[in-house]
């Protein structure tokens, strides 16, 4: 009568279980009477414990909880970094919206100063904006019934700006007024 030395059958779930059929192991569970009182015969004092009690009342194992409560911190995570990378998102389109703002000015920019580059541009702008002549040229201006002139020139009105009553003066007059204010402070802006 010879002995088999083999060792036990394991089940994958380690050393110690044996393997059972998934029928076998429901069939050889005892299952729990409830009394009249409402207890479970489980306990001899009365009381249920909470492993027969949660299964029956969230339809829900230990495993199922633990499973459950891992995917919501990964989806309160997940939604914390959606969050920051939809605000990544809308930074980053304003930037570049930006850029091509600012890549459109530059160009127009780089088109007015080569206009200025140019001899004749700068010749024409000095003859519309401030009414200067070539040496031997004669200069008029084009007066209409209200008095002021007409063209197509820009028009440099520095009166807008002054209280009724007081006329426009030249630069080089308002520095000597300030030369001369600057000489008698009795004379000055308050008095």
């Amino acid at each position: 009568m010879a002995r088999d030395r083999r060792p036990p059958r394991t089940s994958p779930a380690g050393p110690g279980r044996t393997t059972r059929s998934r029928a076998g192991a429901r069939a050889s569970t005892p299952k729990l009477a409830v009394s009249a009182s409402g207890t479970g015969g489980a306990n001899p004092t009365g009381a249920t414990s909470p492993r027969t009690l949660l299964p029956t009342r969230l339809g829900l194992t230990r495993r199922a909880l633990a499973v459950l409560s891992v995917l919501v911190v990964l989806a309160l995570s997940y939604a914390n970094s959606l969050r920051i990378y939809l605000d990544q998102q809308h930074d980053l389109g304003q930037a570049q919206q930006q850029i091509a703002e600012r890549t459109e000015q530059i160009s127009q920019l780089e088109d007015e100063l080569s206009r200025w580059n140019d001899p004749a541009f700068v010749k024409a702008q000095a003859r519309d904006r401030l009414g200067w002549l070539l040496p031997g040229e004669t200069g008029f201006k084009v007066i209409g019934p209200d008095g002021k002139p007409l063209g197509t020139g820009v028009v440099l009105d520095s009166t807008a700006e002054l209280p009724p009553g007081e006329h426009s003066e030249m630069w080089f007059d308002r520095l000597w007024g300030s030369v001369e204010t600057a000489d008698s402070p009795e004379r000055g802006v308050g008095g």
